[in-house]
C-alpha cells in the first residue's frame, strides 16, 4: 500500500468518513486532485468494505476540451469496471438565465446532481441537504426548530453558504438549527420541489448519460418532475437508450477531492472578503443529506482535506496514472486563481513556509467553536427571547377572518361565513347588513414580506450582564431569525444603543425599515409597519470590480461579474459593459435630482427621473432606485439596458451588474 494512502486511510477512519457497506460515488472532474481520490479509494476500498462509482458533471463551459475531460473520466470508469452516472449542462446559459455567477451557476447544477445521487432512495424519497445557516462578520446563531430542515434554492447571496470557490446555493431568509455535532457544514445545496415551476436549480439529467460497465438508469419524466428537477422546456429527462430502466443507482455518499490547499485558500479568501466564526470554518468535512422524513440518507464527504494538492500529484506519478489539466484554473481573473497563484505563495515565502497548514488548523478551530456557540445560542433564543405579533398586524388578521351572517328571517345571525378579500359587505334581502373595514391590501402585504411580521424582545439587563460575544450572537440570531439583515457595525450600534442610560422609548434605526426600541427592561425590534410606506433615504456603496455589496436600503446585493472575452458572445449584448472603459470601483446609490442615463436603444440621455416615471415605477420604491456611476458617469440603472457607448464588443473583455434579492426579500 501506498505511504500516501495509508495516510488518507488513517484519516478516514479517525473521522468516521466512510464505513463498511457504504456505496460510494467519487465525484471525478478529471484534474488531479479527483483522480488521486479515485486512485487512493480504488486502494482502499478493500480495507474500508466499499462499493465505488464514478460520478461525472460536465459543465461544457470549454467546449472541446469539457467533451474531453468526460470521455477521460469515462474510460477510467471504465478501465476500473465502475458505475459511471453522468450529467451535464450548458453552465454558462443557467448563469445568464438565474443571473449568477459562472462559478456559482456549476456548483448549483453539479451539487443538485449530486444530491439526486444521493436522494433517490428505493422508496423515492427525496433529498435536502442540512444547511449550516448563513454567516455574518459579528458571528451566526439560529432560532430553535422542531427539527432540522433542508434549504430551499433562492436567488440571494446576503448570507450565502460556500463552498471552496464562494456560494454553493442560497438561503431562504430562515436561518435552521444544525444538529449538535460537528459534521455539518455551513453550505446548503438545494432541495427538490422548491418551486413549482422548477425554477434556479432545476434540471434534468441530460440525455447521454452513460455507464462504463453497468448501464446507469434514470427517472421517469412524471418522476424527474415530481422531484423538482425538469429540464428548462419542461420536458422531464433527456432521451435515454432503449431499456436503460426507471431508477437511478442510490449512493450513500458522494467524496470529493478538496484538499489542505482548497481550505487554506478558502480560509484565507474569506478573512479577506469578511467573515466571522462560522465563514473561518471553511470547507467542512461532511455534509448531512436529509430526506423527507427528516432521516439521514447520505452525506458528501471530503476525505483529503488533510491532503496537500502537491503530494497529490506525487502520489499519481509514483503510479503512473495521468490526468487532466482545467485550462480555467489559469484565469487571473478569477480570485481563488490569484489567491493561489500569487498571495498563498508570498505568504510562504516571506512569512510562513507552513502557512497553508496553519489556515487549515485555524478552520478546524472554527468549527468546534462554532458548534459550541451554535447550541449555547439555540438554548438562548428558545428562553430569553421572545416574539410577539404587533397590533396592527393582529386586527388586520382578525378582520379578514369571519363575519356574521342573518338567518333566514332576517333576525339573529345564525353563523359565520368566511369573507373574501375583495368584498366589503354581506347582503341579506334587505340590503347589507354588516360592512366590513378588512384592509385587502394589507393582508397581502402582511403575507408576502420579506421578513417576520414580528416584534422581538430581550431583557437589557440580561442582555448587558452577559459577555460581549454572547449579546453579539444573541442580536445577531434575532436578525437571522426576522430577517434584518444586520453587519457587524448594526450589532455593535444595537449593543451601544442598548447600553445606553437616555430615556426610555428611543429608536435606532435599522436595515429594512427595522427599528429598535429602548424600553426602561427591555430592547424591542419592530418590523415595519406594513400600513405606511417605507421612508427612503440617501445611500451610496463603493462596488470593486469584480465585487459584491449589500445595499440594505433596496434589500438586495449587488454584483459586479467578470466574463472573460471568449465566453461575451453567450451573454445579452444589453446587460454586459466593455470592462475596459470602467477602470476602479464603481458607486452604488440612489439616483439624486440631476442625474441622467442614456439607455440603448434611445435617442439621447435623459432624467433618471423621468425614466423611472415613464417606467411608471411609484414612490416609495422610485426614490431609492438604484444606479451604478463610474466616476461622474450613470453606467448603469436598474431594469434599464446598458448605454450603446460602453457595450462590450466581441472578442473584448466585459463585466455584468447583477442585482439579487438578500434572503427572502423579493425584487422589483
Amino acid at each position: 500500500m501506498h505511504s500516501l494512502a495509508e495516510r488518507v486511510l488513517g484519516h478516514i477512519r479517525r473521522q468516521e468518513l466512510l464505513r463498511a457497506g457504504d456505496r460510494v460515488g467519487v465525484a471525478v472532474s478529471g484534474g488531479i486532485d479527483s483522480v488521486a481520490l479515485l486512485r487512493l479509494l480504488l486502494e482502499l476500498r478493500g480495507e474500508l468494505g466499499i462499493v465505488l462509482s464514478v460520478v461525472h458533471f460536465n459543465h461544457k463551459l470549454r467546449g472541446a476540451e469539457s467533451d474531453a475531460d468526460e470521455k477521460f473520466v469515462a474510460e477510467l470508469a471504465r478501465e476500473h469496471d465502475l458505475e459511471f452516472p453522468v450529467d451535464g449542462d450548458d453552465v454558462a446559459e443557467h448563469a445568464r438565465e438565474e443571473g449568477v455567477s459562472v462559478e456559482a451557476a456549476a456548483r448549483e447544477l453539479r451539487y443538485g446532481f449530486f444530491r439526486l445521487l444521493l436522494g433517490e432512495s428505493p422508496s423515492g424519497a427525496k433529498a435536502q441537504i442540512l444547511e449550516g445557516g448563513t454567516d455574518r462578520s459579528a458571528g451566526s446563531a439560529a432560532p430553535p426548530q422542531s427539527k432540522s430542515q433542508g434549504l430551499k434554492p433562492s436567488v440571494s447571496e446576503v448570507a450565502p453558504g460556500r463552498g471552496p470557490e464562494g456560494p454553493l446555493f442560497h438561503g431562504d431568509g430562515r436561518s435552521r438549527e444544525l444538529p449538535a455535532r460537528d459534521t455539518a457544514e455551513a453550505v446548503p445545496l438545494p432541495v427538490s420541489g422548491a418551486h413549482p415551476d422548477g425554477a434556479a436549480g432545476s434540471r434534468a439529467l441530460s440525455k447521454h448519460v452513460q455507464a462504463a460497465q453497468v448501464k446507469i438508469p434514470t427517472l421517469s419524466p412524471q418522476k424527474a418532475r415530481g422531484q423538482g428537477w425538469g429540464t428548462r422546456q419542461g420536458q422531464g429527462w433527456g432521451n435515454l437508450p432503449e431499456g436503460w430502466g426507471t431508477q437511478l443507482p442510490h449512493l450513500d455518499k458522494i467524496v470529493t477531492g478538496h484538499t489542505l490547499d482548497d481550505q487554506a485558500e478558502t480560509v484565507l479568501m474569506r478573512m479577506i472578503r469578511g467573515a466571522g466564526m462560522r465563514g473561518l470554518g471553511g470547507i467542512y468535512p461532511r455534509i448531512p443529506v436529509e430526506d423527507d422524513e427528516g432521516e439521514i440518507c447520505g452525506e458528501i464527504v471530503r476525505p483529503l482535506l488533510a491532503i496537500r494538492r502537491r503530494e497529490l500529484e506525487q502520489y499519481l506519478n509514483d503510479i503512473g496514472q495521468s490526468w487532466r489539466e482545467d485550462s480555467s484554473n489559469t484565469d487571473a481573473a478569477l480570485t481563488r486563481n490569484r489567491v493561489r497563484k500569487l498571495v498563498v505563495p508570498l505568504l510562504e515565502k516571506e512569512f510562513n513556509p507552513a502557512v497553508a497548514e496553519s489556515l487549515a488548523e485555524l478552520a478546524e478551530i472554527a468549527r468546534g467553536e462554532e458548534d459550541y456557540w451554535e447550541n449555547e445560542v439555540a438554548g438562548w433564543m428558545g428562553t430569553t427571547v421572545h416574539w410577539s405579533e404587533p397590533e396592527w398586524a393582529r386586527d388586520a388578521g382578525s378582520q379578514a377572518s369571519l363575519v356574521q351572517i342573518a338567518s333566514a328571517g332576517g333576525s339573529e345571525p345564525q353563523g359565520l361565513k368566511p369573507l373574501a378579500p375583495e368584498d366589503s359587505s354581506v347582503r341579506g334581502p334587505k340590503g347589507p347588513l354588516f360592512h366590513v373595514t378588512s384592509d385587502a391590501d394589507l393582508r397581502s402585504r402582511i403575507a408576502n414580506a420579506p421578513w417576520l411580521v414580528m416584534n422581538a424582545s430581550v431583557s437589557r439587563l440580561w442582555l448587558l450582564g452577559e459577555p460581549v460575544a454572547v449579546q453579539r450572537r444573541v442580536i445577531k440570531a434575532v436578525g437571522a431569525h426576522a430577517g434584518i439583515p444586520l453587519e457587524f457595525k448594526h450589532v455593535e450600534e444595537i449593543l451601544r444603543f442598548a447600553a445606553e442610560d437616555a430615556g426610555a422609548g428611543r429608536e435606532l434605526s435599522l436595515p429594512l425599515g427595522w427599528k429598535a426600541r429602548r424600553d426602561a427592561e427591555e430592547i424591542v425590534f419592530l418590523t415595519p409597519d406594513l400600513r405606511q410606506p417605507l421612508a427612503s433615504q440617501d445611500y451610496e456603496y463603493e462596488l470593486p470590480i469584480p465585487g459584491t455589496i449589500v445595499v440594505n436600503e433596496t434589500g438586495t446585493q449587488i454584483e459586479v461579474l467578470h466574463i472573460p472575452a471568449d465566453a461575451v458572445a453567450a451573454y445579452n449584448p444589453e446587460e454586459v459593459l466593455d470592462a475596459a472603459s470602467l477602470r476602479g470601483p464603481l458607486t452604488v446609490r440612489n439616483w439624486r435630482p440631476g442625474d441622467r442615463f442614456w439607455p440603448a436603444h434611445t435617442k439621447s440621455p435623459k432624467k433618471v427621473k423621468e425614466l423611472l416615471q415613464e417606467r411608471h415605477v411609484a414612490q416609495p420604491e422610485r426614490r431609492s432606485w438604484p444606479v451604478a456611476a463610474s466616476g461622474n458617469e450613470i453606467v448603469w440603472v436598474r431594469g434599464f439596458p446598458a448605454p450603446a457607448k460602453l457595450r462590450a464588443a466581441p472578442g473584448r473583455e466585459a463585466i455584468r451588474i447583477v442585482e439579487r434579492p438578500l434572503a427572502g426579500t423579493p425584487t422589483a
